[in-house]
């Protein structure tokens, strides 16, 4: 799996899901000679409010070309791959169509994470940065009316990018338009236990995935972005309640995809 000169910049994305290990992952394959990913992680090309839908392949890459400038090390050769690592692409379902029409070869890097988990770190991440003001039950209860208030969902402060806890934990609805644009083979599913507890496995399985050697021996796999609060027990009353909030994308995930976090 190699880019030639008129092939789409873009081979690969870690398409989802938020809060799941994303930025972990993309910096390990950053460490990779024959990977490159955009300087500050997230290109946001594919869900900007100023995407062209009638934009070109050469015209998308040229948005792309100037987030590789920072980060390449070494000179690009043929067997270089470039990807993106920007995790609402999978959950905004306008993406799927403009990545389809761009490059229909392109595979899927998917990290998921126990819903529950995910919501309330998310929660977190918007509370720390002012985006949230409500306490957590409110929040959880008024998702469903604020997400249907937004007039745009790409706006660059909209709901479903700020206040989504719930929605993007629906993995089976995601996976739905995910395998209805791209085969099964072009898409990676992982567990953002497996990336914090085996890095390197988990590293090496999307290496063998892209088609590039195993990676090098001295990546520096140290955590990333840690949290200070970590979560609940699993058997709090909080963590039991978040569960049974998202009982039903649990279950459809269980039945058709056959994926739990038991």
């Amino acid at each position: 799996m190699t880019n030639t000169p008129t092939e789409p910049r873009i081979a690969f994305l870690i398409g989802g899901v938020q809060k799941a290990g994303t930025s972990a992952l993309a910096q390990y394959l950053s460490a990779h000679p024959q990977l490159r990913l955009p300087y500050n992680k997230e290109a946001h090309v594919f869900d900007a409010e100023d995407f062209d839908d009638g934009a070109d392949t050469a015209a998308i890459d040229a948005r792309f070309a100037p987030l590789f400038t920072a980060d390449a090390g070494t000179a690009d050769t043929a067997a270089t791959l470039h990807g993106d690592a920007t995790p609402i692409s999978l959950f905004l379902p306008q993406c799927l169509p403009r990545i389809t029409r761009y490059n229909p070869a392109l595979r899927w890097i998917v990290l998921l994470r126990e819903p529950a988990e995910r919501a309330l770190s998310h929660y977190r991440m918007e509370r720390a940065r002012g985006w949230e003001h409500w306490p957590l039950w409110p929040a959880m209860l008024l998702e469903r009316w604020r997400l249907r208030l937004d007039r745009d969902p790409l706006a660059t402060d909209s709901h479903h990018r700020r206040h989504s806890y719930r929605a993007r934990g629906d993995y089976a609805q995601q996976l739905d338009r995910l395998y209805a644009q791209f085969p099964s083979q072009h898409v990676l599913l992982l567990r953002s236990e497996q990336l914090r507890t085996q890095p390197a496995t988990c590293v090496a399985q999307v290496c063998a995935f892209l088609g590039v050697p195993a990676p090098p021996a001295n990546i520096d796999y140290a955590p990333v972005f840690v949290s200070n609060t970590p979560p609940p027990a699993r058997n709090s009353l909080t963590m039991r309640l978040l569960r049974w909030l998202l009982r039903r994308e649990r279950r459809a995930l269980r039945e058709r995809y056959g994926i739990t976090f038991d």
